[in-house]
């Protein structure tokens, strides 16, 4: 690509979460010359996983730049902007067309005031043109309310060329004001999805953009029948954060990564990919332990025999907190901790992961199309207690219809495909191709989603959009919401913060930690103990060793004193007995003597 004049580009990113998905994106913008400041929301880092991503993004060029848009505490119209918002999110889910996916509308539910869900939920004559006409007054009253000061500052204040904005479609979402804001200066603006569910499980895109950059043709039309936004603001540019998986090699091989993760290298393994689950859902944990068991009972040697390694997920790696697996032959949780891949040792273990499987099972998760992407057979069973977070999503469809998962809805039947692929474990690299050409690289697979979504904001950038003007009527509808919000001010926002639930989250996963630690300390002073145990019986061996061979040695010493002492006493009577019969023969030679002597005298 020709390198344009260098820009200066404002990135509003909801939270450190989604350096993950636009890495790529900012360092080859910056890679160009264009300076990126990162607009990050006020609450960066819920879990506390993602900020050193982020701080090594920023690290990585002097043109990358990071500030923080704060809710602003003397803003009266706050809690107002966010119940109207939500109201209309939520009156989204009462359509027709999520009938099939009623648990969208039970997440958001909560969150709703109480009069709008009311409204919004009512089924009697004429609901339909009461759920209309309560949408469009919501609409209406969120034109009229003001934009939070502290974005619509930090828009004004960056100068910058374009506005590009991630992922915008939260529920109640505080990034509507960015685009707001920009549109209203003049600045050209462009909504970048962020994740595959994300146009049709979300929040509503409320004012156009001049640009809406999605992954591929079933987001664009995602973009038009449900949010409204013009065709030729639609830009098809693949899923840049997929990028970095196609063409990579593996940093370990299978041998040495089976080592590192505890399988038998001589055994395929079958990758569990843990999913972020709908709160309220199945503990997952527990699924996959019964999950494994059928594995073990299965007739398919190659089930009973393959090795098993489990990714827990980030968000939800809790559920894993006190299981133990060490009775389970061949199989392995690692890491340990779920980890997302947001480093280069990460993303290189991760990767390692997938492609040293021979296949990868899992329930609803991005995981799935990354498995897909390195040619490995990619399986799901469709079962009812997860119907919420499968079938019972549009999302899910995308991956069970373009062709990408062997499904079964029985688990005989899955054990089956499963042992199917350990049996044949050849790359299925031909039957993902159809789902990646038209989900993942719609453009081509070897065309970069990355480069194509540069060149897409570079020439964004060049655009002269008119400069958005609030309505006539918007200061009169103002001047009637202003007794509401000083009424409402201060009594909403935090009750339904997000920072709440990932507080509640945080706090079960801590006491969870807590009791597994304290548990892990009584089986490491009992372990402790035992070996102390162990080792003064060792001692205790040792010295009666000692002692036993000390006293043989004793014993052998006195044995041997005393048969010295017997062989000298048999030696002494031998020569006394000898010299015993010595002069008995002295004797009897003399008087021989004397005899022969006296006959001699005779004669």
């Amino acid at each position: 690509m020709d390198k344009p004049e260098p820009l200066r580009i404002l990135l509003s990113m909801r939270n450190f979460w989604y350096v993950r998905i636009f890495e790529s994106v900012v360092r080859a913008l910056a890679a160009r010359d264009h300076r990126i400041h990162i607009l990050v929301g006020h609450d960066p880092d819920p879990t506390g996983q993602w900020t050193p991503a982020a701080d090594a993004l920023v690290a990585a060029s002097p043109n990358i730049t990071m500030g923080f848009a704060e809710r602003s505490i003397d803003d009266r119209w706050l809690d107002l902007r966010l119940m109207l918002r939500l109201g209309s999110d939520y009156a989204r889910f009462m359509e027709p067309q999520y009938d099939a996916a009623p648990i969208l509308a039970q997440r958001a539910r909560d969150r709703v005031p109480e009069r709008i869900r009311r409204l919004a939920e009512y089924r009697g004559p004429g609901h339909t043109a009461i759920r209309a006409l309560l949408r469009r007054a919501l609409r209406i009253a969120e034109q009229a309310v003001p934009l939070d000061p502290e974005m619509a500052g930090a828009v004004a204040d960056a100068h910058a060329d374009i506005v590009l904005v991630t992922p915008l479609i939260d529920l109640g979402s505080y990034q509507h004001d960015a685009v707001t804001a920009a549109r209203r200066l003049g600045i050209p603006t462009a909504v970048c999805v962020g994740s595959w569910d994300h146009l049709s499980s979300k929040a509503l895109i409320r004012d156009q953009p001049d640009g809406l950059l999605v992954w591929n043709p079933t987001q664009q039309r995602e973009a038009i029948t449900m949010h409204g936004v013009s065709p030729d603001r639609i830009r098809v540019t693949g899923a840049q954060c997929f990028d970095h998986w196609f063409n990579r090699q593996p940093t370990l091989a299978h041998e040495a990564f089976c080592r590192k993760v505890g399988l038998d290298q001589a055994k395929p393994y079958v990758l569990y990919v843990c999913s972020a689950l709908f709160e309220g859902s199945p503990n997952e944990a527990e699924f996959v332990l019964r999950w494994i068991a059928a594995v073990r009972a299965s007739g398919r040697e190659e089930l009973r025999t393959a090795g098993i390694l489990i990714r827990p997920h980030p968000k939800r790696s809790f559920e894993w907190d006190g299981v133990d697996l060490s009775s389970l032959t061949n199989v392995a949780l690692w890491p340990q901790r779920g980890t997302a891949p947001m480093d280069a040792p990460s993303k290189s273990d991760y990767f390692d992961s997938l492609f040293h499987s021979a296949a990868v099972f899992g329930l609803n998760t991005s995981a799935l199309i990354e498995a897909g992407i390195v040619g490995r057979a990619v399986h799901t069973i469709l079962l009812q207690e997860f119907l919420h977070n499968q079938e019972g999503t549009l999302h899910f469809h995308y991956l069970l219809e373009g062709g990408l998962l062997r499904a079964a809805r029985t688990l005989p039947e899955h054990l089956d495909q499963l042992a199917d692929s350990l049996a044949h474990a050849d790359p299925a690299v031909q039957h993902n191709r159809a789902f990646l050409e038209a989900f993942v690289r719609p453009n081509g697979l070897d065309v970069s989603a990355t480069d194509r979504f540069v060149a897409t904001v570079e020439r964004l950038a060049t655009s002269h959009p008119a400069k958005l003007v609030e309505p006539g009527w918007a200061p009169v509808v103002r001047a009637v919401l202003a007794p509401i919000a000083a009424r409402t001010s201060g009594t909403f926002v935090e009750s339904v913060g997000r920072r709440r639930r990932y507080r509640e989250k945080e706090a079960d996963s801590a006491a969870r930690a807590a009791a597994l630690d304290a548990q892990r300390a009584v089986e490491k002073a009992t372990i402790a103990e035992a070996r102390r145990q162990r080792r003064e019986e060792e001692a205790r061996a040792r010295e009666e060793l000692i002692a036993r061979a000390h006293r043989e040695k004793v014993t052998a010493k006195a044995r041997a004193q005393t048969a010295k002492a017997h062989a000298k006493q048999q030696r002494l009577a031998q020569h006394r007995r000898e010299k015993n019969r010595g002069a008995v023969r002295g004797r009897l030679a003399g008087q021989v003597r004397r005899i022969l002597g006296a006959f001699s005298t005779g004669r």
